[in-house]
């Protein structure tokens, strides 16, 4: 298989669920290599280029033990489950013990098997990797404490939650700037050397069992973030950065991973700049589920190069299920904007099928949900049309929407278009998709919505165009001279969007 694509279409998967869900319906226990072929067909459909099995590593038996000594957390267990069961309970994903697949799933040739099977459909293996810290179990914590943030005696005592004894050695738990100490995994200290060392033999192992490597809280371990966290309690800051170190040893022997950052604090331009491919755009998220139309216009005039690098999303595991923040057509039009905006794009199993519930991540079973009506066939036909038709081939532009002194609606609209040169023959359809022409219009209001959208292409006049909405069946013509002095008119109902191939 080749190289990742532009602008890759990324798929999420909670591994242990997804595994106990297949295993629920077999019968028998799943792995990783007896997933069924119908199951990887349902994971991958056509525009999808690679599946996140997100949490396939080790997870902690002392990580468990905290979880579930925990009051907060077995509330939102039950909050999340009600009849939840102990053997619900496995611990974390992000408090990992070995960087091995764990013996739940069928262990490292079942991954490797699953990989192939990935690998038969076109679609690449997304695994992850934390950086900011490893659980109290890690053979590191023993066999190489030096590479961890210690503490003293004192400390323990006058903060116990944020230091821990383990092994003989008083380490802090780890954190971010912000909130408290996760109590379940202690801080390895990204001043190091050592531990960059470890970092990027880690990383180029995982590297030999994938084709991309999601980092965990990326931001937690450049130099002004660690030493603001961290100040005092380790050695100075290194001369070079974490990232740019550990990336560059990677790409020796790896050069065609691909490295996505969990990134937030408007860091993502900073770990573009340090060596990673994407970077979650957390921004885009906040302003669509915020109905913040002036916001997202706003973040959609950054710089292009900038924004062909962020991973665009509406839910992943840590964000609530996008159908119970934008239910109905207000979730479909969010849907639509992020499949046609330039960057990576990230899809979250349950998504499609309108799931409501965010089981925590130390769960492996959760609620069963009724389906939207109709709701997976459409996420389906979107990304199908947005790869089949090459939406996003070509040049990107935002475009401007106008109205009149009477009517300002127009400021719930958003335009853009993706154009590229090619021949021109065929059908309409067909001569859009060749010539790459794409026009997407969403209303993100709860209103109607009217306005004329500027085109920005100076080959309309002295012809009649044609502008098929590859959603709806439905085709507009229009006069050239019309679209040239005036611009497109559209109408859009509440939350209503329009995906036009133009030719």
């Amino acid at each position: 298989m080749t190289g990742w694509p532009g602008r890759p279409v990324i798929y999420e998967i909670n591994t242990a669920i997804w595994l106990a869900d297949l295993s629920r319906a077999a019968g028998r226990r799943v792995t990783l290599d007896e997933v069924p072929a119908s199951a990887w067909d349902a994971v991958t459909p056509s525009g999808v280029d690679a599946v996140w099995l997100m949490g396939v590593w080790e997870r902690s038996p002392a990580g468990l033990e905290l979880a579930n000594a925990n009051a907060g957390l077995q509330a939102s267990f039950a909050d999340a489950l009600p009849d939840v069961r102990p053997d619900d309970v496995i611990g974390s994903p992000y408090c990992v013990r070995r960087y091995v697949v764990d013996d739940s799933f069928g262990g490292a040739k079942a991954l490797a098997e699953a990989r192939a099977a990935l690998a038969a459909r076109g679609v690449r293996l997304l695994l992850d990797y934390v950086p900011n810290h490893v659980a109290p179990d890690h053979p590191w914590v023993t066999s190489h404490p030096e590479l961890f943030v210690r503490g003293s005696e004192a400390d323990l005592e006058t903060d116990p939650g944020s230091w821990v004894r383990v092994g003989g050695n008083i380490l802090a738990h780890g954190r971010d700037p912000y909130f408290p100490a996760w109590p379940d995994v202690v801080q390895l200290d990204a001043f190091s050397p050592a531990m960059r060392a470890a970092t990027a033999q880690t990383l180029a192992d995982i590297s030999s069992q994938c084709d991309g490597i999601r980092c965990d809280m990326a931001m937690l371990m450049t130099n002004e973030v660690f030493a603001r966290t961290w100040g005092g309690r380790t050695g100075g800051a290194p001369d070079g950065e974490f990232w740019p170190y550990v990336i560059a040893e990677l790409r020796r022997e790896h050069p065609q991973t691909v490295l996505i950052a969990e990134a937030y604090w408007d860091m993502e331009w900073t770990l573009q700049q340090q060596g990673f491919d994407f970077c979650y755009d957390k921004r885009l998220y906040d302003r669509i589920v915020g109905r913040d139309v002036s916001g997202l216009r706003g973040h959609l005039h950054a710089d292009l190069d900038y924004q062909s690098r962020l991973l665009r999303f509406l839910e992943n595991h840590d964000e609530p299920r996008i159908a119970s923040e934008l239910p109905g057509d207000a979730g479909r039009v969010a849907a639509v904007a992020i499949a046609t905006l330039p960057g990576a794009t990230l899809w979250h199993e349950g998504q499609f099928e309108g799931r409501r519930v965010r089981p925590p991540v130390f769960l492996s079973r959760r609620p069963d949900e009724p389906p939207g009506s109709g709701l997976a066939d459409w996420y389906r036909r979107l990304l199908a049309a947005v790869a089949d038709h090459q939406v996003r081939s070509g040049c990107w532009q935002l475009l401007a929407v106008g109205g009149w002194p009477d009517n300002d609606s127009c400021r719930n609209l958003l335009a853009w278009s993706w154009t590229a040169d090619g021949p021109a023959d065929g059908t309409a359809a067909d001569r859009a998709d060749r010539r790459g022409r794409h026009l997407v219009v969403v209303n993100l209001s709860d209103e109607p919505a009217q306005g004329r959208v500027g085109l920005g292409w100076t080959d309309l006049r002295g012809r009649g165009w044609t502008l098929t909405d590859l959603l709806a069946d439905q085709a507009f013509e229009r006069s050239g001279d019309e679209l040239d002095d005036q611009g497109l008119y559209v109408d859009l109902p509440p939350w209503g969007h329009h995906l036009l191939a133009v030719g």
